[in-house]
């Protein structure tokens, strides 16, 4: 089998976003994303629903920061990450229906005791990513989406350290933030295409991943051989 060369961003990303693949790979949504998925099937500009253009232009940012294009695969944007993400905020996960919302809440708390904030996903999101622009225009005298490539993956760095790092939000913790757009790209980028993600099953062709295939018991023992179908998608 052929060695592939992959950057350090994209093996950063994969180590942490294959652990949960396959959970990611079979649901993620709870509410109906078709008009979603023919739009990223059909190479249709996505136009946002939750997110106003500049929010949805740093998302995107961020995303691509993460999970950048290479010779790989494709990167968050190839995918429909964004779209994805943007998607989900009209759902009742976005909403904050299945996450437990009742305070008291205490935000220093350590990481096992969970979530911490009073806001759903979309509120943090809207929140985060005003406070997380604002942190940026003030170092740099503009925003995340005028930045290099090398100002991107550097400050991506500082985000990701939260509360260790450099990056000062106003008072979404970065940490939190980041979490929750780490999870949501993970989700995005591998899970079924009738979810909104995972245009044209990118991902699960550059891994190898079968996808919504209702047997392939012949092939679960045969060690070290590359799978010979495509990857179907449960839609």
């Amino acid at each position: 089998m052929k060695k592939i060369s992959i950057s350090a961003n994209r093996r950063r990303f994969l180590r942490g976003a294959l652990t949960a693949a396959p959970a990611a790979a079979l649901a993620v949504t709870t509410g109906s994303l078709s008009a979603t998925a023919q739009e990223q099937a059909g190479n249709v500009p996505y136009k946002p629903v939750f997110f106003n253009q500049d929010e949805f232009a740093l998302l995107s940012a961020l995303a691509d920061t993460l999970i950048p294009a290479d010779e790989t695969g494709p990167g968050a944007l190839e995918a429909g990450v964004p779209a994805f993400i943007d998607a989900q905020m009209n759902t009742p996960y976005g909403q904050g229906q299945l996450w437990y919302m009742q305070g008291p809440f205490t935000p220093d708390a350590p990481p096992e005791f969970g979530y911490q904030l009073p806001y759903p996903p979309r509120e943090l999101y809207k929140k985060g990513l005003a406070e997380f622009d604002a942190a940026i225009r003030q170092q740099y005298g503009h925003g995340y989406v005028e930045l290099n490539t090398q100002q991107r993956e550097k400050m991506m760095g500082e985000f990701e350290k939260g509360d260790q790092g450099s990056l000062k939000m106003a008072t979404i913790p970065p940490a939190a933030l980041f979490n929750l757009l780490l999870q949501n790209v993970h989700e995005g980028y591998f899970c079924d295409p009738t979810d909104g993600g995972n245009k044209g099953m990118g991902s699960w062709k550059m891994i190898g991943f079968p996808g919504a295939r209702a047997d392939y018991y012949d092939w679960v023992d045969q060690y070290g051989r590359t799978y010979p179908l495509p990857p179907i998608s449960r839609g």
